[in-house]
């Protein structure tokens, strides 16, 4: 069969393409924004990736046209699916129908966090010898790919709330119907399609709705808006987790965070060293295990897994160092994710200088709604370079206002990297936080940082001092 994949780049759809080549079909796409790691991954395994949407590239008509949700109406090559009558589908419907039904999912859902601790949940699995699927919207940096079809009864599935197509506006993960349920924490996003938070609220409602009473729900114990989606109803176990309440609970023991311990609800505690640190990620670790034992595996080889976890691809990822520069990229699509990432890699590095380049690319970001909490969530970075996105509105300076002489903001890519460049000094931690490819920037800004430090006698530090823009 021949499956023509519309938004093919997006991390979920590309786990959607990965998941089809697996299975044995022929597998092309289409996306108007190609760029890694998602790329990198499809022209590994095959997947032929046309740039734009041109209706040209249904012919040979595929089988069936799988619709990413960044697809509207008017859309030429979309247009053109409905006008000839092709068989089409979202990808959740075909996730759902075609990988999912005779599995036991494992949905893993929340605002935050849901990349990383289904990332986790599946290495667990996959170190107890479980060989599961699993579908994450980023590349865990334990297996090749972000999605696989696995040789078990088990899969893992980050279930995003956000809308499933132009024709289904029902959230992704109602369709995925699973037995074991992770609810990380819930806050107001995606406003480009839901009003208000009550609206998120109901989506989650729905989930449950789909969940068996032989299943399990793991939730944060410390979110009141997850207890509000309990109270609508819910007809399934219940096991809770937090860092200060709840079932399950974690801490670090030791100033550093190299080292974790776990107490599952009967009051066995197991310890074990990792390398991600950070309260956010903690949490994350202690609901990966909870879901984890929950199907049967060992509590002690579950957090064992633990101090093999390597991370994601994008969540913090360290991805060059340019003499004692440390450069990292992070996906960072809310103030909250903002704020933890930084916090936790302020308590790893207190006495060195973190230096943000941020994006406000979000949808929920460009509306402007959290404004008045991004700035806030830069507190922990010493110097913020900040790109100014087309008709965002003047409330987003005021947002920043109180950053002072500790922010810089730039409407053009080249100007920011150009700025970064100059301002970077020895020691910097210059960490890139966007949702999408950011211009090129942090690729730009590596490549002259390490072109200058060549050209420097002995490697000296070429840096100026900051100039701030914002006053």
């Amino acid at each position: 069969m021949h499956i023509h994949i519309l938004g093919v780049c997006g991390t979920f759809m590309g786990g959607i393409a990965a998941l089809a080549k697996a299975a044995g079909h022929q597998v092309s796409g289409s996306d108007s924004n190609v760029y890694p790691p998602m790329s990198t991954q499809l022209k590994r395994i095959g997947v032929d990736i046309t740039e734009g949407y041109d209706p040209a590239q249904l012919d040979p008509t595929p089988d069936c046209t799988v619709i990413g949700n960044a697809m509207s109406r008017g859309n030429p090559v979309v247009e053109a699916v409905l006008e000839r009558g092709l068989t089409y589908s979202s990808g959740p419907q075909w996730l759902a129908e075609h990988v999912l039904r005779d599995c036991h999912v494992l949905a893993v859902a929340g605002t935050h966090g849901k990349t990383t601790t289904a990332s986790m949940l599946a290495w667990i699995l996959e170190d107890a010898g479980g060989k599961p699927g699993y579908l994450i919207g980023g590349i865990p940096a334990n297996f090749e790919a972000s999605a696989r079809l696995g040789s078990s009864e088990f899969f893992v599935v980050e279930a995003d709330e956000y809308d499933t197509a132009f024709f289904d506006k029902r959230a992704k993960f109602v369709h995925y119907r699973p037995r074991t349920v992770v609810l990380n924490n819930l806050e107001f996003d995606h406003a480009d399609i839901y009003k208000d938070v009550d609206a998120i609220i109901w989506q989650f409602h729905q989930l449950l709705r789909t969940v068996p009473r032989n299943g399990k729900v793991i939730m944060n114990a410390a979110d009141s808006n997850l207890r509000t989606v309990i109270d609508k109803g819910c007809w399934t176990p219940i096991e809770t987790f937090g860092l200060e309440s709840g079932d399950w609970r974690a801490e670090f023991i030791d100033a550093a965070e190299r080292r974790l311990a776990v107490v599952a609800p009967g009051g066995e505690r197991t310890e074990t060293a990792w390398a991600l640190g950070g309260l956010h990620n903690l949490e994350n670790a202690l609901a990966a295990v909870a879901a984890s034992v929950s199907i049967g595996v060992p509590l002690a080889m579950a957090v064992d897994s633990l101090s093999r976890f390597e991370g994601v691809k994008r969540r913090m990822e360290r991805t060059a160092t340019v003499g004692d520069i440390a450069i990292y990229d992070d996906f960072a699509h809310h103030p909250t994710a903002i704020r933890r990432s930084l916090a936790g890699l302020r308590k790893r590095h207190p006495n060195r200088r973190i230096v943000v380049a941020l994006e406000p690319r979000s949808n929920t970001m460009k509306l402007g709604i959290h404004n008045e909490t991004l700035g806030e969530s830069l507190a922990a970075a010493d110097f913020a370079f900040i790109y100014r996105p087309t008709g965002i509105g003047p409330g987003f300076e005021k947002g920043l206002a109180h950053l002072g002489g500790r922010a810089a903001l730039h409407e053009d890519y080249d100007s920011l990297a150009a700025g970064i460049v100059e301002n970077t000094q020895e020691g910097d931690l210059l960490v890139f936080m966007s949702n999408g490819g950011f211009g090129g920037v942090r690729h730009k800004v590596t490549s002259a940082l390490q072109q200058s430090r060549e050209s420097s006698p002995g490697g000296q530090d070429t840096s100026v001092a900051t100039r701030p823009i914002l006053e």
